[in-house]
Protein backbone atom coordinates (compact mmCIF):
# COMPACT_ATOMS: atom_id res chain seq x y z
CA UNK A 1 0.00 0.00 0.00
CA UNK A 2 1.57 3.44 -0.99
CA UNK A 3 1.90 6.42 1.25
CA UNK A 4 2.11 10.30 0.06
CA UNK A 5 5.25 11.85 2.30
CA UNK A 6 5.43 16.02 1.76
CA UNK A 7 7.53 18.15 3.27
CA UNK A 8 5.80 21.52 3.89
CA UNK A 9 6.76 24.99 3.61
CA UNK A 10 7.30 25.78 -0.40
CA UNK A 11 5.22 28.15 -2.00
CA UNK A 12 3.53 26.69 -5.58
CA UNK A 13 4.58 28.45 -8.43
CA UNK A 14 3.72 27.68 -12.45
CA UNK A 15 1.08 25.92 -14.83
CA UNK A 16 -0.37 23.05 -14.40
CA UNK A 17 -3.21 21.07 -16.68
CA UNK A 18 -6.39 19.69 -15.31
CA UNK A 19 -7.94 16.10 -16.69
CA UNK A 20 -10.99 15.22 -16.88
CA UNK A 21 -13.68 14.82 -15.08
CA UNK A 22 -14.01 11.35 -13.20
CA UNK A 23 -18.04 12.87 -12.20
CA UNK A 24 -18.48 13.07 -15.46
CA UNK A 25 -16.78 9.94 -17.15
CA UNK A 26 -18.58 7.17 -14.96
CA UNK A 27 -22.36 7.88 -16.39
CA UNK A 28 -20.58 8.58 -19.80
CA UNK A 29 -19.07 5.36 -20.12
CA UNK A 30 -22.36 3.50 -18.83
CA UNK A 31 -24.17 5.19 -21.12
CA UNK A 32 -22.38 3.20 -23.77
CA UNK A 33 -24.70 0.42 -22.41
CA UNK A 34 -27.63 1.93 -24.48
CA UNK A 35 -27.21 0.55 -27.91
CA UNK A 36 -24.96 -2.08 -29.52
CA UNK A 37 -21.93 -0.31 -31.35
CA UNK A 38 -17.95 1.12 -30.62
CA UNK A 39 -17.81 4.31 -29.03
CA UNK A 40 -14.79 6.54 -28.40
CA UNK A 41 -14.10 8.55 -25.03
CA UNK A 42 -11.09 10.93 -24.98
CA UNK A 43 -9.87 12.77 -21.90
CA UNK A 44 -10.70 10.22 -19.76
CA UNK A 45 -8.72 10.39 -16.38
CA UNK A 46 -6.55 7.35 -15.40
CA UNK A 47 -8.19 6.27 -12.33
CA UNK A 48 -9.20 3.04 -10.22
CA UNK A 49 -12.69 4.24 -10.32
CA UNK A 50 -12.83 4.42 -14.14
CA UNK A 51 -11.10 1.02 -13.79
CA UNK A 52 -13.79 0.17 -11.88
CA UNK A 53 -16.32 0.90 -14.31
CA UNK A 54 -14.20 -0.38 -17.14
CA UNK A 55 -13.87 -3.41 -15.82
CA UNK A 56 -18.15 -3.64 -14.98
CA UNK A 57 -18.39 -3.16 -18.28
CA UNK A 58 -15.94 -5.81 -19.95
CA UNK A 59 -17.73 -8.06 -17.47
CA UNK A 60 -21.02 -7.40 -19.35
CA UNK A 61 -19.71 -8.63 -23.16
CA UNK A 62 -18.35 -4.75 -23.84
CA UNK A 63 -15.15 -4.94 -25.56
CA UNK A 64 -13.03 -2.67 -23.64
CA UNK A 65 -9.59 -0.71 -24.71
CA UNK A 66 -7.57 2.11 -23.54
CA UNK A 67 -4.84 4.12 -24.99
CA UNK A 68 -3.70 6.92 -22.29
CA UNK A 69 -6.63 9.08 -22.14
CA UNK A 70 -8.37 7.10 -24.88
CA UNK A 71 -11.01 5.12 -24.01
CA UNK A 72 -12.72 2.45 -27.05
CA UNK A 73 -15.96 0.70 -25.55
CA UNK A 74 -17.61 -1.63 -28.27
CA UNK A 75 -21.12 -2.86 -26.85
CA UNK A 76 -22.52 -4.34 -29.52
CA UNK A 77 -22.26 -7.98 -27.45
CA UNK A 78 -23.74 -7.20 -23.66
CA UNK A 79 -24.37 -10.55 -22.70
CA UNK A 80 -25.32 -9.80 -19.67
CA UNK A 81 -27.49 -7.52 -17.21
CA UNK A 82 -26.10 -8.39 -13.60
CA UNK A 83 -23.54 -6.00 -12.08
CA UNK A 84 -22.38 -8.03 -9.03
CA UNK A 85 -21.27 -7.10 -5.26
CA UNK A 86 -17.49 -8.03 -5.88
CA UNK A 87 -17.62 -5.15 -8.45
CA UNK A 88 -20.15 -2.22 -7.12
CA UNK A 89 -18.95 -2.52 -3.58
CA UNK A 90 -15.02 -0.58 -4.86
CA UNK A 91 -17.66 2.26 -6.44
CA UNK A 92 -21.12 3.39 -5.79
CA UNK A 93 -21.18 5.31 -8.84
CA UNK A 94 -21.94 1.53 -10.76
CA UNK A 95 -25.19 2.54 -10.03
CA UNK A 96 -25.27 4.31 -12.99
CA UNK A 97 -25.67 0.95 -15.25
CA UNK A 98 -29.35 0.09 -13.74
CA UNK A 99 -30.87 2.75 -16.28
CA UNK A 100 -29.15 1.73 -18.70
CA UNK A 101 -29.14 -1.62 -18.54
CA UNK A 102 -33.17 -1.79 -17.73
CA UNK A 103 -33.96 0.12 -21.00
CA UNK A 104 -32.41 -1.92 -23.50
CA UNK A 105 -32.38 -4.95 -22.03
CA UNK A 106 -35.47 -4.73 -20.54
CA UNK A 107 -33.79 -6.37 -17.21
CA UNK A 108 -31.35 -5.49 -14.25
CA UNK A 109 -29.75 -7.19 -11.50
CA UNK A 110 -27.60 -4.70 -9.80
CA UNK A 111 -26.01 -4.83 -6.24
CA UNK A 112 -26.76 -2.35 -3.77
CA UNK A 113 -23.33 0.19 -3.94
CA UNK A 114 -20.56 0.72 -1.72
CA UNK A 115 -18.33 3.77 -1.59
CA UNK A 116 -16.75 6.25 0.93
CA UNK A 117 -17.85 6.40 3.83
CA UNK A 118 -18.99 9.81 4.14
CA UNK A 119 -23.01 9.03 4.40
CA UNK A 120 -25.56 6.85 3.91
CA UNK A 121 -27.16 8.11 0.06
CA UNK A 122 -29.77 5.92 -0.60
CA UNK A 123 -30.74 5.15 -4.13
CA UNK A 124 -34.37 5.43 -3.37
CA UNK A 125 -35.33 8.36 -5.53
CA UNK A 126 -33.75 6.09 -8.25
CA UNK A 127 -35.92 3.08 -7.93
CA UNK A 128 -38.93 5.25 -6.92
CA UNK A 129 -38.52 7.42 -10.36
CA UNK A 130 -37.97 3.51 -12.26
CA UNK A 131 -41.19 2.50 -10.74
CA UNK A 132 -42.56 5.53 -12.48
CA UNK A 133 -41.52 4.70 -15.75
CA UNK A 134 -42.92 0.64 -15.63
CA UNK A 135 -40.12 -1.00 -14.17
CA UNK A 136 -40.83 -3.71 -11.41
CA UNK A 137 -38.52 -3.53 -8.54
CA UNK A 138 -37.15 -5.79 -5.97
CA UNK A 139 -34.72 -5.93 -3.36
CA UNK A 140 -33.65 -9.18 -2.98
CA UNK A 141 -30.30 -10.30 -0.92
CA UNK A 142 -28.59 -7.16 -0.99
CA UNK A 143 -29.53 -6.67 -5.46
CA UNK A 144 -32.11 -4.66 -7.05
CA UNK A 145 -34.03 -6.89 -9.42
CA UNK A 146 -35.41 -4.38 -12.17
CA UNK A 147 -37.63 -5.55 -15.26
CA UNK A 148 -40.23 -4.29 -17.90
CA UNK A 149 -41.81 -4.95 -20.76
CA UNK A 150 -41.70 -1.85 -21.61
CA UNK A 151 -40.77 1.66 -20.39
CA UNK A 152 -43.25 4.75 -20.48
CA UNK A 153 -42.57 8.25 -19.93
CA UNK A 154 -43.59 9.97 -16.56
CA UNK A 155 -43.74 13.23 -14.28
CA UNK A 156 -41.02 12.69 -11.74
CA UNK A 157 -40.39 14.73 -9.05
CA UNK A 158 -37.08 14.77 -6.38
CA UNK A 159 -37.47 15.49 -3.20
CA UNK A 160 -33.89 16.59 -3.31
CA UNK A 161 -31.73 16.87 -6.48
CA UNK A 162 -29.84 13.97 -6.62
CA UNK A 163 -26.45 14.22 -9.03
CA UNK A 164 -26.83 10.30 -9.81
CA UNK A 165 -30.58 9.81 -9.39
CA UNK A 166 -30.79 12.55 -12.29
CA UNK A 167 -28.27 10.32 -14.62
CA UNK A 168 -30.00 7.19 -13.82
CA UNK A 169 -33.37 8.38 -15.15
CA UNK A 170 -32.29 10.46 -18.05
CA UNK A 171 -30.45 7.52 -19.80
CA UNK A 172 -33.62 5.20 -18.56
CA UNK A 173 -36.19 7.75 -20.01
CA UNK A 174 -34.26 8.45 -23.83
CA UNK A 175 -35.42 5.25 -24.89
CA UNK A 176 -39.04 5.07 -23.37
CA UNK A 177 -42.19 5.94 -24.71
CA UNK A 178 -43.45 9.37 -24.75
CA UNK A 179 -42.55 11.99 -22.49
CA UNK A 180 -40.73 11.87 -19.39
CA UNK A 181 -40.44 15.22 -16.87
CA UNK A 182 -37.60 15.23 -14.10
CA UNK A 183 -38.58 17.98 -11.57
CA UNK A 184 -36.30 19.50 -9.14
CA UNK A 185 -33.67 17.61 -11.19
CA UNK A 186 -29.46 17.96 -10.38
CA UNK A 187 -27.84 20.89 -12.47
CA UNK A 188 -24.36 20.29 -12.51
CA UNK A 189 -22.03 19.93 -15.24
CA UNK A 190 -21.46 16.34 -14.86
CA UNK A 191 -25.19 16.07 -15.63
CA UNK A 192 -24.92 18.57 -18.98
CA UNK A 193 -21.85 16.56 -20.13
CA UNK A 194 -24.09 13.18 -19.73
CA UNK A 195 -27.23 14.90 -21.55
CA UNK A 196 -25.47 16.67 -24.14
CA UNK A 197 -23.80 13.15 -24.62
CA UNK A 198 -26.89 11.38 -25.05
CA UNK A 199 -28.97 14.16 -27.18
CA UNK A 200 -25.46 13.70 -29.62
CA UNK A 201 -26.16 9.99 -29.71
CA UNK A 202 -30.50 10.71 -30.96
CA UNK A 203 -32.08 10.93 -27.53
CA UNK A 204 -34.20 14.41 -27.33
CA UNK A 205 -33.66 16.43 -23.96
CA UNK A 206 -34.45 19.87 -23.26
CA UNK A 207 -33.88 21.59 -20.02
CA UNK A 208 -30.20 20.82 -19.76
CA UNK A 209 -28.91 22.64 -17.09
CA UNK A 210 -32.09 23.82 -15.23
CA UNK A 211 -34.28 22.15 -12.27
CA UNK A 212 -36.67 20.39 -14.90
CA UNK A 213 -35.66 18.20 -17.42
CA UNK A 214 -37.46 16.86 -20.58
CA UNK A 215 -36.71 13.54 -21.91
CA UNK A 216 -39.03 12.57 -25.38
CA UNK A 217 -37.96 9.55 -26.34
CA UNK A 218 -36.99 8.24 -29.00
CA UNK A 219 -36.46 4.85 -30.74
CA UNK A 220 -32.87 4.21 -32.02
CA UNK A 221 -29.47 5.71 -30.86
CA UNK A 222 -25.86 5.42 -32.29
CA UNK A 223 -22.70 5.50 -30.99
CA UNK A 224 -20.61 8.25 -30.56
CA UNK A 225 -16.91 9.69 -30.03
CA UNK A 226 -17.05 12.83 -26.99
CA UNK A 227 -14.35 14.19 -24.86
CA UNK A 228 -14.62 14.38 -21.03
CA UNK A 229 -14.98 17.93 -19.50
CA UNK A 230 -12.67 19.21 -17.53
CA UNK A 231 -12.72 18.22 -13.50
CA UNK A 232 -13.91 21.08 -11.57
CA UNK A 233 -12.94 19.60 -8.07
CA UNK A 234 -9.30 18.91 -9.01
CA UNK A 235 -9.16 22.53 -10.87
CA UNK A 236 -10.88 23.45 -7.17
CA UNK A 237 -8.07 21.65 -5.26
CA UNK A 238 -5.50 23.03 -7.10
CA UNK A 239 -6.73 26.36 -6.91
CA UNK A 240 -6.55 25.68 -2.68
CA UNK A 241 -3.25 24.22 -2.71
CA UNK A 242 -2.34 27.66 -4.99
CA UNK A 243 -4.13 30.13 -2.19
CA UNK A 244 -2.47 28.07 0.93
CA UNK A 245 1.26 27.72 -0.16
CA UNK A 246 0.54 31.91 -0.95
CA UNK A 247 1.53 30.88 -4.22
CA UNK A 248 1.06 32.13 -7.93
CA UNK A 249 -0.28 28.87 -10.21
CA UNK A 250 -1.65 29.13 -13.40
CA UNK A 251 -4.33 25.81 -13.56
CA UNK A 252 -5.36 25.03 -17.22
CA UNK A 253 -8.01 23.14 -19.07
CA UNK A 254 -10.18 24.16 -16.87
CA UNK A 255 -13.93 25.69 -17.13
CA UNK A 256 -14.18 28.94 -14.98
CA UNK A 257 -17.99 28.68 -15.39
CA UNK A 258 -17.73 26.01 -13.50
CA UNK A 259 -15.82 27.16 -10.51
CA UNK A 260 -17.73 30.41 -9.68
CA UNK A 261 -18.28 29.10 -6.39
CA UNK A 262 -14.96 28.22 -5.83
CA UNK A 263 -13.54 31.56 -7.15
CA UNK A 264 -15.82 33.66 -4.94
CA UNK A 265 -15.13 31.96 -1.44
CA UNK A 266 -11.16 32.17 -2.69
CA UNK A 267 -11.24 35.81 -3.42
CA UNK A 268 -13.16 36.09 -0.06
CA UNK A 269 -9.99 34.80 1.69
CA UNK A 270 -8.12 37.32 -0.14
CA UNK A 271 -6.74 35.61 -3.15
CA UNK A 272 -6.18 37.19 -5.99
CA UNK A 273 -7.49 35.28 -9.05
CA UNK A 274 -7.54 35.88 -12.86
CA UNK A 275 -9.93 34.11 -14.97
CA UNK A 276 -9.35 33.20 -19.11
CA UNK A 277 -11.22 31.43 -21.69
CA UNK A 278 -10.29 27.74 -19.98
CA UNK A 279 -7.69 28.63 -17.15
CA UNK A 280 -7.69 30.21 -14.04
CA UNK A 281 -4.59 31.99 -12.21
CA UNK A 282 -4.80 32.51 -8.26
CA UNK A 283 -2.22 34.30 -6.51
CA UNK A 284 -2.48 33.81 -2.50
CA UNK A 285 -2.52 36.20 -0.17
CA UNK A 286 -1.02 37.27 3.70
CA UNK A 287 -3.21 36.60 5.50
CA UNK A 288 -5.59 34.69 4.46
CA UNK A 289 -8.98 36.11 5.48
CA UNK A 290 -12.08 33.71 7.24
CA UNK A 291 -14.84 32.91 5.99
CA UNK A 292 -18.21 31.24 6.15
CA UNK A 293 -19.43 28.51 4.02
CA UNK A 294 -22.77 26.23 3.42
CA UNK A 295 -22.33 23.06 0.99
CA UNK A 296 -25.06 23.45 -1.02
CA UNK A 297 -26.38 21.47 -5.01
CA UNK A 298 -24.73 23.18 -8.08
CA UNK A 299 -24.88 26.01 -8.69
CA UNK A 300 -23.89 26.14 -4.71
CA UNK A 301 -20.52 25.68 -3.56
CA UNK A 302 -19.87 21.69 -3.66
CA UNK A 303 -19.38 19.21 -0.94
CA UNK A 304 -16.58 17.84 -2.48
CA UNK A 305 -14.57 20.96 -2.18
CA UNK A 306 -15.38 21.23 1.58
CA UNK A 307 -12.02 19.42 3.65
CA UNK A 308 -9.85 21.28 0.86
CA UNK A 309 -11.33 24.77 1.94
CA UNK A 310 -11.07 23.44 6.08
CA UNK A 311 -7.38 23.49 5.64
CA UNK A 312 -7.05 26.94 4.40
CA UNK A 313 -9.37 28.32 6.58
CA UNK A 314 -7.55 26.36 9.18
CA UNK A 315 -4.66 28.63 8.87
CA UNK A 316 -7.02 31.97 8.35
CA UNK A 317 -7.01 34.77 10.53
CA UNK A 318 -9.80 34.89 12.57
CA UNK A 319 -12.96 32.35 13.34
CA UNK A 320 -14.82 30.58 10.44
CA UNK A 321 -17.92 28.31 10.31
CA UNK A 322 -18.19 25.27 7.64
CA UNK A 323 -22.01 24.01 7.11
CA UNK A 324 -22.29 20.45 5.68
CA UNK A 325 -25.68 20.37 4.12
CA UNK A 326 -25.06 17.01 2.02
CA UNK A 327 -23.59 14.57 3.73
CA UNK A 328 -23.59 13.79 7.54
CA UNK A 329 -20.43 12.15 8.00
CA UNK A 330 -18.56 14.15 5.72
CA UNK A 331 -16.34 16.01 8.89
CA UNK A 332 -14.00 12.69 8.97
CA UNK A 333 -11.00 14.48 7.91
CA UNK A 334 -11.12 16.76 11.20
CA UNK A 335 -9.69 14.81 13.87
CA UNK A 336 -7.03 14.29 11.32
CA UNK A 337 -6.49 18.06 10.62
CA UNK A 338 -6.57 18.41 14.96
CA UNK A 339 -3.54 16.06 15.14
CA UNK A 340 -1.67 18.52 12.81
CA UNK A 341 -2.21 21.25 14.93
CA UNK A 342 -5.68 22.71 13.87
CA UNK A 343 -8.73 23.95 16.25
CA UNK A 344 -11.67 22.54 15.00
CA UNK A 345 -14.86 21.87 16.94
CA UNK A 346 -18.01 19.49 15.23
CA UNK A 347 -21.09 20.66 16.38
CA UNK A 348 -23.95 18.61 14.31
CA UNK A 349 -23.50 19.97 10.23
CA UNK A 350 -21.10 22.80 11.72
CA UNK A 351 -17.62 23.05 11.87
CA UNK A 352 -16.23 25.80 13.71
CA UNK A 353 -12.42 26.75 12.48
CA UNK A 354 -10.42 28.96 14.54
CA UNK A 355 -7.57 29.99 12.53
CA UNK A 356 -4.13 28.81 13.92
CA UNK A 357 -0.58 30.17 12.93
CA UNK A 358 0.66 26.94 12.06
CA UNK A 359 0.06 22.87 11.27
CA UNK A 360 2.78 20.54 12.25
CA UNK A 361 3.31 17.63 10.19
CA UNK A 362 2.37 14.77 11.89
CA UNK A 363 1.54 10.97 10.31
CA UNK A 364 -2.32 10.82 8.81
CA UNK A 365 -4.81 8.86 7.50
CA UNK A 366 -6.70 9.43 4.62
CA UNK A 367 -10.27 7.85 5.63
CA UNK A 368 -12.36 9.06 1.87
CA UNK A 369 -11.51 10.58 -1.15
CA UNK A 370 -11.94 14.45 -0.67
CA UNK A 371 -10.42 13.66 2.70
CA UNK A 372 -7.41 12.15 1.41
CA UNK A 373 -6.67 15.82 -0.68
CA UNK A 374 -7.35 17.82 2.18
CA UNK A 375 -4.72 16.10 3.78
CA UNK A 376 -2.05 16.83 1.71
CA UNK A 377 -2.85 20.14 1.50
CA UNK A 378 -2.47 20.22 4.60
CA UNK A 379 1.37 18.90 4.43
CA UNK A 380 2.21 21.59 2.03
CA UNK A 381 1.74 24.34 4.90
CA UNK A 382 2.28 22.61 7.35
CA UNK A 383 6.50 22.17 9.07
CA UNK A 384 8.22 19.20 9.09
CA UNK A 385 7.03 16.24 7.58
CA UNK A 386 3.92 14.23 6.87
CA UNK A 387 2.80 10.90 5.83
CA UNK A 388 -0.86 10.13 4.29
CA UNK A 389 -0.92 6.69 4.29
CA UNK A 390 -4.04 4.74 2.67
CA UNK A 391 -3.88 6.94 -0.45
CA UNK A 392 -5.75 4.14 -2.37
CA UNK A 393 -8.69 6.58 -1.69
CA UNK A 394 -6.89 9.73 -2.91
CA UNK A 395 -6.35 7.54 -6.39
CA UNK A 396 -9.97 6.87 -6.92
CA UNK A 397 -10.43 10.54 -7.93
CA UNK A 398 -7.53 12.37 -8.61
CA UNK A 399 -4.95 11.75 -11.28
CA UNK A 400 -1.53 11.48 -10.32
CA UNK A 401 -2.11 14.79 -8.02
CA UNK A 402 1.11 14.37 -5.78
CA UNK A 403 2.91 15.02 -8.99
CA UNK A 404 0.85 17.89 -10.19
CA UNK A 405 1.91 19.12 -6.73
CA UNK A 406 5.89 18.47 -7.43
CA UNK A 407 5.91 20.10 -11.04
CA UNK A 408 4.83 23.17 -9.16
CA UNK A 409 7.86 23.12 -6.42
CA UNK A 410 6.02 21.23 -3.62
CA UNK A 411 8.31 18.58 -1.92
CA UNK A 412 6.07 15.52 -2.21
CA UNK A 413 6.90 11.83 -3.22
CA UNK A 414 4.73 8.66 -3.10
CA UNK A 415 6.74 5.55 -2.06
CA UNK A 416 5.36 2.01 -0.60
CA UNK A 417 4.72 2.03 2.92
CA UNK A 418 6.56 0.48 5.20
CA UNK A 419 5.35 -2.80 6.98
CA UNK A 420 4.84 -3.37 10.63
CA UNK A 421 6.61 -5.96 12.42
Amino acid sequence: MDEIIIKGGRSLKGEVIVGGAKNAALPILAASLLVGGRFTFHNVPVLKDIDSIKELLSNMGASVETDGHTVYIDTANLNCFEAPYEQVRKMRASILVLGPLLSRMKKARVSLPGGCAIGARPIDLHLNGLALLGADIRLEHGYVEAACKKMKGAEIYFDVPTVTGTENLMMAAVLAEGTTVLRNAAREPEIIALADTLNLMGADISGIGTAVITINGVTKLSPVTVSIIPDRIEAGTLMVAAALTKGDVRIKNCDPNHLQSIIHKLEKTGAAIEVFEDAVRVKGSHPIHSIDIKTMPYPGFPTDMQAQFMVLLSVANGFSVIAENIFENRFIHVSELCRMGADITISGNHAMIKGVSKLSGAPVMATDLRASASLILAGLVATGTTIVSRVYHLDRGYESLEKKLASLGATIKRVKAQKSS
